[in-house]
């Protein structure tokens, strides 16, 4: 998934660094702006025991499945509907199921019905994030996925990796720039082809890993860990409105919309770390209640917080210092009036070893 901050390409400068400042008896990695859950997973693949976290919903199923999934998946319950289940080999199954979905003909649901040119036509506001197919084909599969979890034909962690696989895959259909703050007038190439569900990766292990979807600051006077990786939104835009088409296929919850871009209420998700008057007093009261030995911060150098802030609150808490990488900007929208310097920005990964 294209993602706002993505550090895709920096897994390996965060392992390096990381590895240079923290002992080699630490187990718990904790990851509380988990975003698309890809930090967290390349260390659950290091052998970490992972406490993922993030304040959107779509994230937490993400991350309930990247990361809180870690044993194959064996769809026994689903057997009841579905006896031929039983002749497929379990590491198969995922796959059986998520073709089964694949064969759904498509309703017309919430997602048709309010972000799809047929389903909003000569209403006061046409959309067209989705083709009409693919609308409906998202929802037949979502209320397919739904309905068996409230008949319990599947598990929580079967239930998970379902809404990821979905999620992960309209994404790519998505007709959009990059993120959901706006739609294109005409459908583009990708998306003018077929859903398709694709079976996301399940990381096997024998860890027991957590995942919550809760409030940051408040999450982390409960939990401890070793490690605390911190890649907080860096400047005024709020990921909720730029995600809010993720979020309703993840909850399907036919919320209120409204707006252009059928826009859904998100004033309990919106993050203090996007505000210029609230950033540093958050970012201090966090880093001064974290249950941890390092703590590690992602954070760029046009962010709303200096460098110089940074410091002085890491400091607080012990020895400080940085590692600094340049990498290219995300750019969500090619004809957004964003007047960028340059097309690298300098990734800064500053440290604590806490006292």
């Amino acid at each position: 998934m294209n993602y706002i901050g993505s550090k895709l390409s920096l897994l390996e400068f965060l392992e390096e660094s990381i590895n240079k400042v923290a002992d080699k008896n630490c187990k718990v990695f904790c990851d509380l702006f988990a975003g698309t859950g890809i930090v967290g997973s390349y260390f659950k693949k290091k052998g970490y025991k992972i406490i993922a976290n993030d304040i959107q919903y779509y994230s937490y199923v993400l991350n309930r499945h990247y990361i809180g999934n870690h044993k194959e998946l064996k769809f026994l319950k689903l057997i009841k509907k579905i006896p031929e289940l039983k002749n497929v080999e379990i590491k198969d199954r995922k796959d059986f199921v998520c073709k089964l979905l694949n064969e759904l003909k498509g309703e017309k649901g919430f997602v048709y019905s309010n972000y799809c040119v047929g389903g909003t036509k000569n209403k006061k506001i046409e959309r067209q994030y989705f083709s009409d197919e693919n609308g409906m084909r998202c929802d037949a599969i979502r209320k397919k996925i739904e309905n068996w979890k409230k008949e319990n034909l599947i598990s929580d962690n079967e239930y998970y990796f379902l809404i990821t696989t979905l999620v992960e895959s309209i994404d790519k259909y998505a007709n959009t720039a990059s993120v959901y703050g706006a739609f294109l007038k005409q459908l583009k190439s990708t998306a003018q082809r077929s859903l398709v569900l694709k079976p996301v990766e399940l990381i096997i292990n024998e860890q027991e890993h957590q995942v919550f979807n809760e409030d940051i600051n408040e999450l982390s006077k409960k939990i401890s860990g070793d490690i605390l990786y911190l890649d907080p939104p860096y400047n005024q835009r709020q990921y909720a409105p730029n995600y809010h088409m993720l979020e309703t296929i993840a909850k399907y919850d036919n919320p209120k919309i409204h707006g252009k871009t059928g826009l859904r209420d998100y004033q309990n998700q919106k993050s203090s770390y996007c505000s210029t008057s609230q950033v540093k007093n958050s970012f201090k009261d966090l880093i001064l209640n974290a249950k941890v030995k390092y703590i590690f911060l992602s954070y760029n150098n046009e962010g709303l917080m200096s460098a110089n802030d940074i410091r002085e609150i890491m400091s607080l808490r012990g020895k400080y210092g940085f590692f600094t990488k340049e990498y290219n900007r995300f750019k969500a929208d090619k004809s957004e009036s964003r007047n960028f310097k340059a097309d690298k920005t300098i990734e800064y990964l500053h440290y604590v070893v806490c006292n």
